[in-house]
């Protein structure tokens, strides 16, 4: 669990995993990516030293998404060298009481290597609760079983196998500060052959500030994940012929489709931000080519 200047979000998401209805074993890592400050690590080091959490509290020094994760897995493994998986929470994030056995039955039920689930949205302001069906919050699938794509690391369990097959560092650091490296790893490791799967009933509750409702925040994720999804593209095709040409094509073809596609979730939905989301994320695709990212975790404080 990485951690970045929430201390009191922290401890919470922390109460949940030590709520967790298993008897599995399972120790709790987490990697304060705040090296001057240290308010998450000062938080949580009491629970560890006092022996009521089972784990440690580390310091990744590097700022930055992707080299928070990549601390956190590699000292999993140096210190836990039996670990069978890792199962991935964010500290603004609170673990309903059998997710870590939901994520785990459900790869072995599936045969999965990779498990993700849902994160659902909780609006600091209830009124709020309408844009949970916008495409910046909803879950990408609604039934568990065998997927072809994961998105995200927020909600994920990875198992043993896949940790020692992919190459480090785990996450690709041209993503750190832009989000998306956890959608490149995942993208990887379903070429290398390793089985995505989705489970609907291992929730984690994500708590959504205000400023994310903002029409502007709303506009430069949608943004964001254009220029994310032509940048894991461009890496799946490596090597490909006309690699980039396809890419940018694609790009065209989805901008072309965007107005249409816009106006009938507009019509679906009632909701013109919802039906500006094809359209933005085809823009960003396009942006990308021209060296575009919206590197949104540079300035924390607007995020």
């Amino acid at each position: 669990m990485p951690t970045f200047r929430r201390p009191q979000q922290l401890l919470a998401t922390l109460a949940s995993l030590a709520a967790q209805r298993t008897t599995r074993r399972f120790a709790i890592v987490v990697i304060e990516n705040e090296a001057e400050g240290r308010e998450g690590a000062e938080a949580a080091s009491p629970a560890f030293l006092s022996g009521s959490l089972q784990g440690l509290v580390i310091v990744a020094h590097e700022r930055g998404n992707c080299c928070a994760y990549n601390a956190g897995w590699q000292i999993a493994l140096e210190q836990f060298p039996n670990l069978r998986a890792i199962a991935v929470i964010d500290d603004d994030e609170i673990a309903d009481p059998d997710w870590l056995d939901r994520l785990a039955n459900a790869a072995s039920d599936l045969g999965a290597d990779i498990v993700g689930g849902p994160q659902v949205p909780v609006f600091a302001e209830p009124s709020h609760a309408r844009w949970a069906s916008h495409p910046v919050f909803a879950p990408p699938y609604r039934q568990t079983g065998i997927v072809p794509a994961l998105y995200s690391s927020g909600n994920l369990f990875v198992t043993r196998p896949v940790l020692d097959a992919m190459e480090r560092p785990f996450l690709d650091l041209k993503f750190n500060f832009m989000g998306g490296g956890d959608s490149d790893f995942l993208s990887r490791a379903s070429q290398r052959g390793f089985r995505l799967a989705w489970c609907v009933e291992a929730i984690v509750r994500e708590a959504v500030p205000a400023r994310r409702v903002e029409r502007d925040w709303i506009r430069a994720r949608s943004l964001r994940n254009g220029v994310i999804s032509t940048l894991v593209e461009k890496k799946r095709r490596t090597g490909k012929p006309f690699a980039n040409a396809r890419v940018v094509l694609k790009s065209l073809a989805l901008l072309g489709a965007s107005p249409l596609r816009g106006a009938l979730r507009l019509l679906k939905t009632g909701s013109a931000s919802i039906g500006m989301y094809p359209v933005y994320v085809a823009a960003g695709r396009l942006m990308a080519e021209f060296g575009y990212a919206n590197e949104q975790y540079r300035q924390p404080e607007k995020n």
